[in-house]
């Protein structure tokens, strides 16, 4: 009676990484002021930033608010020329 080996187990796959790139939009004008609007609307959302919010809030209102808009602007202002 011939032998039949059992096929060997399958060999577990690494777990596959993706990454979705999404356009978010952008202020409606290059100046600081739309930019912080633009910013702080997206930045609120707990689905983007997934610190705990008494934690990102005053980073957000504190720092990012404060510095970012301004360079943005000017980024934005450089591009269009």
């Amino acid at each position: 009676m011939p032998r039949y080996l059992s096929p060997p187990p399958p060999v577990a796959q690494p777990a596959r990484v993706g990454v979705l790139l999404v356009n978010l939009g952008s202020p409606g004008e290059p100046t600081s002021g739309a930019v912080r609007r633009f910013l702080a609307e997206m930045l609120s959302d707990p689905r983007l930033i997934e610190l705990p919010r008494a934690l990102w809030l005053p980073i957000l209102h504190g720092v990012v608010l404060r510095v970012r808009p301004r360079r943005s602007a000017a980024l934005s202002q450089d591009m269009d020329a």
